[in-house]
């Protein structure tokens, strides 16, 4: 094994170690348990990651990564603002039933609890999961849409309250409190939330 491919290993290694780690014990985990299920020192926390808080941002944008470049395959090209709302709607339902469901909802409960206990970590955290939805913004840009096309602008605004809306229902779903919200459900409340953007834009441009 070369230099450089012990190093992905290790790399590889401390971010599986530290997910598990993480998902259970949030900011309790220690970084000696994510050394030894990586079989690495702790040093080699430091040198690949900086820190702690380096070492789980590096996490969440590994694990974000992967969902984002779903919603990209998932979500054809050519079709309408609101088609393409529908499909994404539709995607995410279905990861709402996948195996990885609960443990994808303990790591958003856990993130969210270790950003309130650190407001670096929090910043960073935020940072790193702005810089992956840029990907959903970029399939939403440029969809035609009331005889227009959307904006970069408008996407974020879109991307930004459909995060809202679908994580509020996907944590519901697990815990029985959101009954009845199947595909099409996911799908109608996403088109009206997307129908309705445009006259929001205008809205806030002339008030």
């Amino acid at each position: 094994m070369t230099r450089a491919e012990a190093k992905e290993r290790n790399r590889r290694a401390l971010l599986d170690a530290a997910f598990q780690v993480v998902s259970r014990d949030g900011y309790r985990a220690r970084l000696e348990e994510i050394a030894e299920r990586a079989d690495v020192t702790t040093g080699a926390i430091y040198s690949l990651f900086g820190s702690k808080n380096g070492l789980v941002v590096a996490v969440v944008a590994d694990y974000l990564r992967p969902h984002y470049e779903e919603i990209e395959r998932a979500v054809p090209a050519g079709l309408g603002l609101l088609e393409a709302v529908d499909a994404f709607a539709r995607h995410y339902r279905r990861m709402c039933d996948a195996l990885d469901a609960l443990p994808r909802l303990s790591l958003q409960i856990t993130l969210l609890d270790m950003a309130l206990h650190d407001r670096d970590l929090g910043s960073r955290l935020a940072e790193s999961i702005r810089a992956q939805e840029a990907h959903l913004i970029a399939v939403f840009t440029g969809r035609s849409h009331n005889g227009g096309t959307v904006t970069p602008q408008q996407a974020q605004r879109l991307a930004t309250a459909l995060r809202a809306l679908f994580v509020g229902l996907g944590q519901g779903i697990p815990l029985g409190l959101a009954p009845g919200a199947d595909e099409q459900f996911f799908a109608d409340t996403a088109r009206a939330l997307a129908s309705g953007m445009s006259r929001v834009d205008h809205d806030a441009d002339t008030s």
